[in-house]
């Protein structure tokens, strides 16, 4: 099998939804991160054999997100590009398959892409209403389509929410905050430890800013229709204190619950790419990686317990690559929630026992706290869904990379009841 290593990656600042970036959509984010890929490693786009795009929120108007992506950003007709969608594993996905394409031969050079515009998330209008505004567009006659105009009632009216449409599992029918609820209760997670948790995400991320330490990895920006430069992340709070954490009022259970909007991931927009290739394409080309993954893995669990899915994949990433959760130098979990974390480090101690074998639920353990997402997650960057995962693996590497440090985990719970996890190894220490 041919060798994928990473040779490197960029992401845009993330900002929340309806700010800054509301007039850009996901198609445009996506071109602004391969652009900008192309001319930091001064690529010939002819040398890019296929675009893998991890997308959620689907754009109507740019179904194959991907191929848009990929002609707006140059690559020329003759390549190909596909879009992907594990929920909130869809960076992770792209950056999997694009190893995977490498590693069986079908491919030289992939960009692989994660992105999500939630400012976009369209609203739906109810079936009753598109069928009776379809007949008075078709009725013959002004007399007609006054009929059917009359036929229209005001329940008709209510608007679907795309956003609440997505976050709640057609399955269950539980919200994704819901299940984090379900998560606190049964395993004693308080109030104060969520806030908690919550505030220390904004302070490593604002230390993480100030010192410059994400600066290599986001680009600047200027989204029309302002043009105003956007040069990093916009979520963290500087300001922000375990008083105004405990004022807020829980929002999905509003009356026993403790998920607020504080200790929960912002909605937010964003994208990340990241260029994945072959060994001996890198070396012709004269470009050196900067890491590759070791191993990953995709686990299913209950979707009332989704948050939970990376305690059974992490366990079987680390099956796969013959390691221990004590190997890894770094952890990046993805902060849906902070009671989701909470709910993974206390189970990563003592592992549930079904879904994971004995010799894989032996690789799991105690998480240093000093190891864990120390640039802070998504409770402060946000959580644009379907480029998370991209972002988790870029950060990983760059923070490898400058603690002089090689092995790293990044893991994240999927909507539906699933898991991702990676586990990359660093190439390069910084001088």
């Amino acid at each position: 099998m041919s060798e994928a290593v990473i040779i490197g990656g960029v992401r845009t600042p993330f900002v929340k939804a309806a700010g800054q970036l509301k007039d850009t959509p996901a198609p445009e984010l996506g071109r602004l991160v391969v652009r900008e890929l192309i001319e930091r490693y001064d690529l010939d786009p002819n040398d890019v054999d296929e675009l893998i795009t991890g997308n959620v929120a689907s754009p109507v108007d740019a179904a194959n997100v991907s191929r848009v992506i990929a002609l707006r950003a140059g690559i020329p007709r003759s390549k190909i590009a596909h879009t992907v969608s594990r929920n909130c594993a869809s960076g992770l996905e792209s950056i999997t398959q694009a190893v995977d394409r490498i590693e069986l031969g079908h491919a030289k050079c992939v960009i692989a892409v994660g992105v999500d515009s939630m400012s976009n998330v369209p609203v739906f209008w109810s079936k009753s209403f598109a069928e009776k505004l379809f007949k008075m567009s078709t009725a013959k006659g002004s007399f007609g389509k006054l009929k059917a105009l009359f036929k229209i009632r005001p329940k008709d009216l209510a608007p679907q929410i795309g956003l609440k449409l997505g976050l709640t599992d057609p399955v269950i029918g539980m919200m994704m905050g819901d299940t984090a609820e379900k998560l606190a209760r049964e395993l004693h997670i308080s109030r104060e430890e969520q806030d908690a948790f919550a505030l220390r995400s904004h302070q490593k991320a604002i230390a993480a800013l100030e010192s410059g330490r994400l600066a290599d990895e986001t680009m600047t920006i200027y989204p029309e229709p302002s043009s105003d430069a956007i040069l990093q992340d916009i979520g963290p709070r500087k300001e922000q204190s375990l008083e105004a954490l405990g004022k807020m009022k829980p929002y999905f259970d509003r009356r026993w619950g403790s998920i607020t909007i504080g200790n929960a991931c912002g909605v937010t927009d964003g994208a990340a790419a990241l260029l994945i290739m072959d060994a001996d394409k890198a070396k012709e080309l004269g470009l050196e990686p900067i890491g590759r993954l070791r191993s990953a893995a995709f686990a299913g669990c209950d979707p009332e317990r989704m948050g939970i899915g990376p305690v059974y994949s992490t366990a079987l990433a680390l099956q796969k690559a013959g390691m221990k959760l004590d190997d890894m130098d770094l952890v990046e979990l993805n902060e849906a929630f902070a009671a989701q974390v909470l709910a993974c480090t206390r189970l990563f101690e003592s592992p549930p026992e079904n879904c994971i074998d004995n010799d894989a639920a032996a690789r799991l353990g105690a998480v240093n706290p000093d190891k864990l997402n120390v640039n802070g997650g998504a409770i402060a960057l946000g959580h644009p869904v379907g480029a998370t995962g991209a972002r988790l693996v870029l950060t990983l590497l760059g923070e490898l990379r400058r603690r002089k440090q090689t092995n790293g985990l990044a893991t994240m719970c999927i909507g539906g009841g699933q898991g991702g996890s990676a586990i990359v190894e660093n190439f390069q220490k910084a001088a």
